[in-house]
C-alpha cells in the first residue's frame, strides 16, 4: 500500500516534473499514479517520497541540521488542516478536494519560505489557487 506522509498529502498536488534527480522525479511520477489508484495510508515520519530523497538517512531528513524537525512539524499541520491522522487510509480525489480549503493558510505558512516555490509555480493547480 502506498504510504504518504502529511505534507506529501499536499504538495505533491503541485508537482511538475522536477526534483532533485531522475530517480526521485520518477518516483514521484510512480507515486502519484500509484495515488490515482490505490488507497493511501497516511503514515509518520518517511513514506514513499522519502525512499528516494538523496538527503534521507536513518529515516530522517538531513537536508540540513533543523530538517527532520521542520518537516515532522510540517507534517502535523498538514494532517490538522486536511483533518486526517496517522495510520488511517485516504483516497487522493478526498485530499485534492480539501486543498483548495486549505491553501491560503499552507502558501502563507509554508510556501513562501519554500526551497521548491518556484517549481510549485509551474503547476496549474497551484497557480489557479494561488490566484484566488
Amino acid at each position: 500500500m502506498l504510504k504518504l506522509r502529511g505534507h506529501h498529502l499536499i504538495c505533491l498536488h503541485f508537482f511538475s516534473g522536477e526534483g532533485y534527480d531522475d530517480s526521485f522525479v520518477e518516483n514521484l511520477k510512480n507515486v502519484l499514479k500509484r495515488a490515482e489508484d490505490e488507497e493511501i495510508e497516511v503514515c509518520h515520519g518517511a513514506d514513499d517520497v522519502c525512499r528516494r530523497c538523496p538527503h534521507l538517512k536513518d529515516y530522517k531528513c538531513q537536508y540540513d541540521e533543523h530538517a527532520d524537525k521542520e518537516v515532522r512539524e510540517m507534517d502535523e499541520t498538514a494532517l490538522s488542516l486536511l483533518k486526517v491522522n496517522p495510520d488511517i487510509r485516504v483516497r487522493w480525489q478526498e485530499v485534492k478536494k480539501k486543498i483548495p480549503e486549505i491553501f491560503s493558510e499552507w502558501f502563507e505558512n509554508y510556501c513562501m519560505e519554500c526551497d521548491w516555490k518556484q517549481v510549485c509555480e509551474k503547476n496549474h493547480f497551484y497557480y489557479e489557487l494561488k490566484r484566488r
